[in-house]
C-alpha cells in the first residue's frame, strides 16, 4: 500500500507539472468532489484512503498534502474527504489548501502514539503543557503557511483523547498530549463548519498566528477529561471567534501568550481578538479565560454575546508573580449567564511554573478590564478577585450587572483584595474596592472603541 500511494504521488505529480505547462485545468480526480472556491481539487480516496474506522491512512494524508502543494501558484486546491471513518495519525498541511470534510466524514486520531511524533517544545513555553521536554504533535498541523481553510459540511474530527487522558492520570505519559489542530507561524487561516471530538489536550490552537477566524464549529470532550481545552489563541493577532458551541472540562475559550520567561523572551503578545455570539460550557474550568500563561502579554480583546451554562467560572483572569507581561484594554458586554459557580475570578495566585528558574520580581500588570451588560441566574458566588500584593489589579470595571444568586448564597457573594477599580448597578453590591465614591468612569477602558474584524 505504501509504495502504490508513493507511485501515485509521482504520476500525480507529473500530471500536474505537464497540464501546468500546456496552461490547462487540473481534472476533478474525485466525482464525488464538490464545487469550491479552489480551482483544483482531489479526494482523499485517490490516494489510497479507505473510510472504514479501522485502515490507517496517515500515509495516504501526508501524500495527498504533499501533491496539492504543487498548486500553491495555481490558486490552491481543495483536498476533499468524502462520507466515512478516516482513521489517521498526525499530518501537515500546506498553504492555499481547503480541507474539506463532507457530511458523514469523520477524520480519527489513532490510539497508537507512535502516529503523533514527537516535536520540540514551544519557544514562548519552554516544555510540554503536560511535562518537560518534547511533546506530541497535533493531529492536524500548519507551519509557516498561508492561506488555509479547514471545512465542511458539519463533518467530524475526532481524537479519541480517552486513552491520552488515562496515561494522563496514570503517569504514563512519556511526552505532552497533542492538540487536535495546530497552526504556528501562519496567517490567513478560516476553520468553520465543523464538529471537534474529545481532542487529547486543546482543541484548536493558533500559535504565533495571525489573521485567524474560527465560526460556526462545535467542540465538545467528556466533561470529566483532564484539562481539555477548547479554543487557544495563543500570541495570535487579528482573531475572530464566532457563532460557535464550545462543551469541555478546562476552559472553553483560553487566550494565552508563553509562560513565565520563554513568554517574556519570546515577547509576542495576543491581541486584536473579537469574540461574539458564543455558548460556553466548562465543567472544571472557567468558560472564558485570560491567562494564566500571558507572560507576552494580552490586550485589546472585545468580546459581546456570551451564552455561559452549566460551569465551575464564567470569566477568569488568572496570573502568577513570575509571568510578567500584562491583560489591558478588554471589553466584555451582553453576557448571560446560568448555572455558574463562580461568575467573576480574577487571579494573582495562580502558580503553577515551567521550571523553577522563574524570578517572582516579573509582576505581571493587570488594568482596564471592563465588564458591562452582564445577567446572572442561580449564580453560587458573584466574584472572587484577588491580586497580587505590590501590583494590584487597577482599573477593573462592571456597569449593569444582575446575578441572581442560588439559594443558600449571601447577599454580598464578593471576595476582593489587592484590587481596584469602579462600579456602577452592580447586584449584588460588590466590595469596596470596587465601589469607592471617589472613582469615576474615565478609568475604564470603553466598550465604545469596538470595531468588527472580517477575515476573508
Amino acid at each position: 500500500m505504501r509504495f502504490l500511494a508513493v507511485v501515485l504521488v509521482v504520476l500525480a505529480l507529473v500530471l500536474a507539472a505537464a497540464l501546468g505547462s500546456a496552461g490547462g485545468e487540473l481534472r476533478r480526480l474525485g466525482d464525488q468532489a464538490p464545487p469550491g472556491s479552489r480551482p483544483h481539487s482531489v479526494t482523499i480516496t485517490e490516494f489510497g484512503a479507505v473510510g472504514d474506522g479501522k485502515t490507517l491512512n496517515t500515509v495516504a494524508f501526508q501524500n495527498a498534502v504533499f501533491y496539492v502543494r504543487s498548486f500553491a501558484d495555481k490558486g490552491g486546491a481543495q483536498l476533499y474527504v468524502p462520507k466515512g471513518r478516516w482513521l489517521t495519525g498526525s499530518f501537515n498541511l500546506t498553504s492555499h489548501l481547503t480541507l474539506y470534510l463532507e457530511k458523514g466524514a469523520v477524520i480519527i486520531g489513532s490510539k497508537d502514539s507512535s502516529q503523533w511524533p514527537i516535536v520540540e517544545p514551544l519557544p514562548s513555553y519552554g516544555q510540554g503543557l503536560d511535562l518537560p521536554g518534547p511533546r506530541h504533535q497535533s493531529l492536524i498541523n500548519g507551519y509557516n503557511l498561508t492561506d488555509v481553510v479547514i471545512t465542511g459540511n458539519n463533518g467530524v474530527i475526532d481524537g479519541q483523547g480517552s486513552v491520552w487522558w488515562q496515561w494522563l492520570r496514570s503517569h504514563g505519559l512519556n511526552h505532552s498530549r497533542p492538540h487536535l489542530v495546530e497552526f504556528l507561524h501562519s496567517k490567513d487561516i478560516v476553520i468553520s463548519n465543523l464538529t471537534f471530538f474529545n481532542s487529547p489536550a486543546w482543541s484548536i490552537h493558533p500559535v504565533y498566528c495571525s489573521n485567524v477566524k474560527v465560526h460556526n464549529v462545535t467542540i465538545e470532550t467528556s466533561l470529566d477529561a483532564p484539562l481539555t481545552d477548547g479554543i487557544v489563541p495563543d500570541s495570535c493577532s487579528n482573531v475572530c471567534i464566532e457563532d460557535s458551541t464550545v462543551s469541555v472540562s478546562h476552559d472553553a475559550i483560553s487566550l494565552k501568550s508563553g509562560w513565565d520567561k520563554y513568554g517574556i523572551s519570546f515577547g509576542r503578545p495576543t491581541s486584536d481578538v473579537r469574540i461574539n455570539r458564543v455558548d460556553l460550557l466548562s465543567s472544571s474550568g472557567a468558560a472564558l479565560s485570560f491567562g494564566s500563561e500571558m507572560s507576552g502579554g494580552i490586550s485589546d480583546i472585545h468580546v459581546n454575546h456570551l451564552r455561559i451554562h452549566d460551569s465551575y467560572k464564567g470569566i477568569s483572569f488568572k496570573t502568577s508573580p513570575g509571568r510578567g507581561g500584562y491583560i489591558d484594554e478588554v471589553a466584555i458586554s451582553d453576557v448571560q449567564m446560568k448555572d455558574v459557580h463562580v461568575g467573576i475570578e480574577f487571579t494573582g495566585n495562580c502558580s503553577s511554573h515551567p521550571d523553577d528558574s522563574f524570578d517572582p520580581s516579573e509582576l505581571p500588570q493587570i488594568t482596564q478590564i471592563t465588564m458591562k451588560n452582564l445577567v446572572g441566574t442561580n449564580i453560587s458566588v458573584a466574584g472572587v478577585l484577588s491580586g497580587i500584593d505590590g501590583a494590584p489589579f487597577t482599573a477593573i470595571c462592571m456597569s449593569n450587572l444582575n446575578f441572581s444568586m442560588a439559594a443558600g448564597s449571601t447577599s454580598s457573594s464578593w471576595s476582593c483584595s489587592n484590587i481596584s477599580g469602579y462600579s456602577e448597578s452592580v447586584f449584588p453590591q460588590p466590595c469596596t474596592e470596587l465601589s469607592d465614591p471617589s472613582s469615576s468612569s474615565s478609568i475604564c477602558f470603553s466598550l465604545s472603541s469596538y470595531t468588527a474584524i472580517a477575515i476573508a
